[in-house]
């Protein structure tokens, strides 16, 4: 039994291309803070970012694995959970979706994701580089001449 209420948008893809695209948008707009696409498509992408970033704002061990499984990248779950949700003084309605001109080419309707709050960009601290430990050759085995001999003369 379907469920009531529930709209799935297709954009002319099968599941697993669907999913991917929404995912890759979804890691776009928390990288760049903005994204513009067609309206359908930012249509299907907002609630799904509306769900991570709920979660997200918790920022336990188990809000981070679940901002993992739903983007694409770890810089973009850590962006999220370390920099994004601690700025976010609201509860819900964390992304904005505005039109924008229809895009040239064929004239397809634009829409324009960004978050309504004014996210400024904290540096993350960065892992010290660790030096590679120089590559020391070890010395070949050699056999003294006796022994080569030895091994090799049949009597």
């Amino acid at each position: 039994m379907p469920r009531l209420r529930s709209i799935e948008r297709k954009l002319s893809r099968q599941a697993d291309a669907r999913g991917l695209l929404v995912r890759t948008l979804a890691t776009q707009l928390i990288m760049h803070g903005t994204i513009t696409t067609s309206r359908p498509r930012a249509k299907a992408v907002l609630p799904y970012v509306e769900r991570v970033i709920s979660r997200a704002k918790r920022g336990d061990l188990t809000a981070r694995r679940y901002a993992r499984q739903r983007l694409d990248t770890t810089e973009a779950t850590h962006r999220l959970v370390d920099v994004i949700a601690p700025q976010l003084k609201r509860d819900s309605g964390f992304v904005r979706l505005k039109s924008a001109p229809a895009r040239v080419g064929d004239g397809s309707p634009q829409a324009s994701l960004s978050f309504v709050d004014e996210i400024k960009d904290m540096p993350v601290p960065a892992k010290p580089a660790k030096k590679p430990a120089p590559k020391t050759k070890p010395p070949a085995k050699t056999k003294p001449k006796s022994q080569a001999k030895a091994a090799g003369v049949k009597k």
